[in-house]
């Protein structure tokens, strides 16, 4: 008797959602990379983290590399999209934070618009590390980059409607809803933006991350959770694609940050940062994360063949 191999057949199928013109995520309908059961959906995508000012602390290499660039976001943009060809970028205002020079709306917006017209590449636009201001640049910028089909980064719970009303329905972009790593807060968040009017096509999930060995487990066991929970039981609240801004936790934990003065027996700080990086991303991409930010371009070159690999 022929053998014959059990395809595990599941009930849902999560939401294709388009960034920018044409870069498509999700689509799936089964567990992530299990092409031997069916339709993997979209290749997970990669972006690029990219700041308004010039970063402290960042790789040797990746400085040396950008140069004078770093000063100036749309040099910064394009150079990264000629060099490295990731498939987003993610354009971080950092210098909106009170501490890092308290950047205005409006600076943030012109700034979004000069890169956007820039590059041909989607973009991803994040906030600083206040929620409350994070509202005021979001809506801004949302504004300068009307009907682009951006994604913002994120709305979370204290400030879900001022976000969720200016990103995705005045100003038709994307939002990023984003929840402390619990399946149950995730479904919840997902729903109050659903009923304040936001459409399905126009979220993505951030359910929240970590860097490897800080509570990483509860992380890929939430991943775990909400892809079961969308495919396996067909929940449309969590059939949404999902993108996890990686480098954002990797590069400040101390096993990045630590220098090799400070713990010679640790090796080379960077080739440090780089592994933080690699192993977190490859974890989570492989639990159903759809996109992933990352900062070195050593990352982006083996988290790109790792993602290769798997798909057939």
């Amino acid at each position: 008797m022929t053998y014959k191999k059990p395809v595990q057949k599941l009930a849902g199928k999560i939401r294709e959602i388009t960034l920018g013109e044409n870069l498509k995520l999700g689509g799936e309908s089964v567990l992530p990379f299990y092409s031997f059961d069916g339709d993997t959906g979209h290749k997970p995508v990669i972006g690029m983290e990219i700041w308004d000012v010039h970063p402290e602390n960042w790789p040797t290499t990746v400085m040396e590399e950008l140069g004078d660039r770093v000063r100036n976001p749309v040099e910064w943009a394009k150079f990264c999209e000629e060099k490295y060809k990731p498939d987003f970028l993610c354009l971080r205002f950092v210098g909106a934070n009170p501490d890092m020079g308290d950047r205005t709306p409006e600076e943030c917006a012109q700034i979004a618009k000069e890169v956007a017209e820039a590059v041909t590449l989607p973009l991803v636009i994040a906030g600083c590390d206040s929620n409350e201001k994070n509202g005021k640049i979001f809506t801004k910028v949302a504004e300068a980059l009307a009907d682009k089909n951006f994604a913002f980064l994120s709305a979370v719970e204290s400030n879900y409607k001022e976000v969720g009303a200016a990103v995705g329905l005045a100003y038709g972009n994307i939002v990023v809803a984003e929840s402390s790593v619990d399946l149950n807060l995730a479904k919840q968040l997902n729903i109050l933006l659903m009923q304040l009017g936001v459409k399905p096509e126009k979220m993505l999930m951030n359910p929240g991350c970590s860097a490897v060995g800080y509570g990483y487990e509860y992380v890929i066991t939430t991943l775990d959770r909400i892809r079961l929970a969308a495919l396996d039981q067909n929940d449309a609240t969590l059939q949404l694609p999902i993108i996890m801004p990686v480098s954002f936790e990797t590069w400040k934990v101390k096993e990045s940050a630590a220098s090799v003065e400070d713990v010679p027996e640790w090796g080379d700080q960077e080739e440090r940062g780089i592994a933080m990086e690699i192993s977190t991303s490859v974890g989570i991409l492989a639990a159903g994360a759809n996109a992933v930010v990352l900062r070195h371009p050593r990352s982006l070159e083996v988290v790109r063949e790792f993602i290769n690999s798997l798909i057939q």
